[in-house]
């Protein structure tokens, strides 16, 4: 079960940050009976970083609590002494509103995780090069970037060398009133970064999971390549 990050006021409304996956499906059959549900992929294999192109193919429907599309590494134990880390980027949207936000998200051990709106009113349809990697040459320090530029300074995620398991994924945060809320997201050229500051190769082995109501669905022979979408 993944636990709900703390609270955060954004636009003027209480809203939960986007936590990340487990990499583990629900043992429920119903779509929304959990807090959170997943569709999306974990590499097998511990990198440097994620790296892929992503795109909303639709406005969601989020009546309760909220929907994401994201890359990123680490996890709610994934930090020193079971503590919460992790960095990820990608798109959100919360109830009431439709409104898609490219963010990024962090969370360092002993302090609440953080949400930072890059930008408002993304489109559906547009496509954006998302990357959490590690800085070249500093173990354990970390930068999110947009279109091949960075868009934080370097974050220190203590002990996440050559620690984590990214993770290219989509979710759905039921409100805690059992919303089933609907999205699509595209993910394309999926890549694992073989060494500190790059060197990309296409994420191959994975683990799949697919919580009900949400599926992973292929959209070429190449693993690194699928929409993650409701049902």
């Amino acid at each position: 079960m993944v636990r709900i990050a703390p609270i955060l006021a954004l636009l003027s409304a209480v809203v939960f940050l986007v936590a990340p996956a487990q990499g583990s499906k629900s043992s429920s059959r119903a779509c929304g009976s959990t807090q959170y549900s997943y569709a999306g992929i974990q590499s097998n294999e511990a990198a440097h970083g994620i790296r892929a192109t992503i795109a909303p193919l639709a406005a969601p429907v989020v009546p309760d609590g909220h929907v994401g599309g994201w890359i990123g590494v680490g996890g709610v134990q994934a930090g020193p002494r079971g503590t919460a880390e992790w960095l990820q980027t990608g798109y959100a949207s919360l109830a009431p509103e439709s409104t898609i936000y490219l963010y990024y998200e962090v969370a360092v051990p002993g302090k609440a995780p953080t949400y930072h709106e890059i930008r408002a009113n993304v489109q559906p349809g547009e496509k954006h090069d998302l990357a959490v990697l590690e800085v070249h040459r500093h173990n354990s320090w970390w930068r999110v970037w947009v279109d091949g530029r960075p868009v934080t300074r370097p974050i220190h995620l203590p002990g996440s060398h050559r620690n984590w398991y990214p993770q290219a994924t989509a979710e759905n945060w039921n409100g805690n009133a059992g919303s089933c809320n609907s999205y699509a997201y595209r993910f394309s050229n999926v890549r694992l970064a073989r060494q500190s500051g790059g060197v990309w190769k296409s994420l191959k082995d994975r683990q799949l999971f697919e919580d009900p109501g949400y599926q992973v669905v292929q959209t070429s022979r190449i693993p690194s390549n699928f929409v993650a979408t409701s049902t």
